[in-house]
């Protein structure tokens, strides 16, 4: 076992089963330091990572808003999954919390010898947790799974991947296409979790809902719509990680019973409220709260392979409909940003010439509706969420769209239902009240969003080939200056073709209870839970 500098038992570990016994470390120290240090300990009046020592070990207990739609990364087709997914699996590449600057992951270290050619070198003496080797043949199986097998939600991150090469025990060379500078951090989301290939062949499909990884935490058991259960990777192989022993997700869809568990100390932790929670919990003593700004984007996704969203002019009606100004204060409680394009005017990619697209102007809506052939209106048939803050959007959206002479129903179902039932093969509706919730490299956001065979291109609509090529444009060059230039053309591709209505940003709301020390938030606002420990 690898010492951990940051603990204090670091000159003299003391294992139970080749991990660190917390409890016992716990009654020896306070031995050792007698009475008076417990007291100290009990007031809270021990060095902050003295009290982290001393409090590791506990099921962090976490009230979750949505059910995932699969514990397997590469067939899973929710935003909402990472969180689960991140307690099973670790990414190749990883991201520094608050910058999404890319940073070792199970790649100890990368590069790109030419354009079209990137090789990663592998952390050694990596394990699965069902036992197997993590090494550059576990890699090739991962990423030619990733982009070939016909269930993969995931092959557009791949796309430019020609060939795996296992160049090395431990190593891999990744023959590309098209130069692909963003790849590295492609591989520090789903495409990059790594799955256990032998865990793979034997349980099939099953692996959706029974993973392997080599993550801090192993899979336990997930029962739909209630509770996901991980436990402590005993052979981790990062030294001090995790500080928890289990997590347990309870799934609750509504956010303000979600922030109540809290409240009641039910739960240790609530992620992803809406400013109407934030509100309440700064009322309520002895919770911690956590916001910050985020890439989670609230958006309109168009079918725009049948009609009526097939017309551009109807999806740029659409846009030009609805009052983001007026959205954020009435349905964030002005707590947000109103969005142009899937990029906040903070993010180093934003085009700040595009921030005066799509106005709210109603008049130019029905004169868009009219030229169309729409004059006497038309019928939107959209899917949406049950949840309070949900229910508020699509209210708002509803009227407003009403007040241009579109006339809005709703088919309601929970995240993964009616995710489903747009971006899967049923095609149930016209459009999805939704969100995206942002990726770590901007061309992964376009990508997955916009190129033809995309899953979140939710009818696979042709796509103009000028957006196609300045998609792959944006990946051609590692020149931070030249990949800006790039997204602005993207950008404006996208809001000159109106392949979405976006509406605004999220602030970033997480809740802690008491007892939860350690916890960070991140950019992408999907908590990663490694550092969490419990008082």
């Amino acid at each position: 076992m690898t010492k951990d500098p940051s603990n204090i038992f670091a000159g003299e570990p003391v294992a139970v089963g080749g991990r660190p016994a917390f409890a016992m470390d716990r009654r020896r120290f306070l031995s050792l330091l007698g009475a008076g240090a417990a007291g100290a300990a009990a007031a809270g009046m021990l060095p902050g990572h003295v009290r982290r020592a001393l409090a590791a070990g506990g099921v962090l207990k976490v009230a979750a808003p949505a059910n995932p739609s699969s514990m397997d990364p590469m067939t899973g087709g929710s935003g909402q999954d990472h969180p689960f997914l991140y307690t099973v699996f670790d990414t190749l590449v990883e991201w520094e919390y608050e910058s999404l600057d890319p940073k070792p992951g199970l790649a100890r270290a990368w590069s790109f010898p030419d354009p079209k050619t990137l090789v990663m070198d592998l952390q050694e003496g990596v394990k699965f947790h069902d036992g197997t080797d993590f090494n550059a043949e576990a890699v090739k199986f991962n990423l030619d799974r990733n982009r070939g097998d016909q269930r993969s939600n995931i092959k557009a991150d791949l796309i430019n991947v020609e060939a795996v090469e296992v160049t090395g025990p431990h190593q891999v060379t990744i023959r590309l296409k098209n130069p692909d500078a963003a790849l590295p951090m492609i591989l520090s989301d789903r495409a990059g979790m790594m799955c256990s290939p032998k865990a793979v062949k034997e349980k099939g499909d099953g692996h959706d809902r029974s993973p392997v990884g080599t993550g801090a935490w192993s899979f336990v058991a997930w029962n739909d719509n209630e509770k996901v259960v991980v436990k402590r990777n005993e052979g981790y192989w990062k030294a001090g990680t995790p500080k928890v022993d289990g997590i347990e997700f309870a799934i609750i869809p509504e956010l303000s019973t979600g922030l109540r568990s809290v409240m009641a100390g039910q739960n240790h932790f609530v992620y992803f409220l809406s400013p109407q929670q934030g509100l309440i919990a700064k009322r309520a003593p002895k919770l911690t709260t956590y916001t910050g700004p985020t890439l989670y984007c609230i958006q309109i996704y168009f079918n725009w392979a049948r009609k009526p969203l097939d017309d551009v002019r109807v999806r740029q009606a659409i846009n030009h409909a609805i009052d983001r100004d007026a959205f954020v204060k009435v349905t964030m409680n002005g707590i947000g940003e109103k969005a142009i394009t899937n990029l906040p005017s903070a993010h180093w990619a934003f085009d700040k010439e595009l921030a005066g697209y799509y106005p709210y102007d109603p008049d130019k809506a029905k004169a868009l509706l009219a030229e169309a052939g729409y004059a006497d209106g038309l019928d939107l048939h959209l899917g949406g969420y049950p949840d309070q803050s949900s229910v508020q959007r699509q209210e708002f959206i509803m009227e407003q769209l009403r007040q241009v002479g579109i006339r809005v129903r709703y088919s309601i179902g929970t995240i993964p239902e009616a995710s489903a039932a747009f971006f899967g093969n049923e095609k149930k509706t016209d459009a999805l009240v939704s969100a995206w919730t942002g990726r770590p490299d901007p061309s992964l956001t376009f990508s997955l969003m916009y190129l033809p065979d995309a899953y979140y291109n939710g009818g696979r609509g042709p796509v103009p080939d000028e957006l196609v090529q300045a998609i792959a444009a944006s990946r051609a060059s590692p020149d931070k200056e030249a990949r800006k230039a790039a997204f602005s053309k993207v950008q404006k591709l996208v809001l000159d073709n109106a392949l979405v209505c976006p509406l605004a940003f999220l602030s970033a709301l997480d809740v802690a209870g008491e007892k939860v020390e350690g916890y960070k938030p991140n950019l992408l606002n999907k908590p990663k839970l490694y550092d969490v420990a419990l008082a």
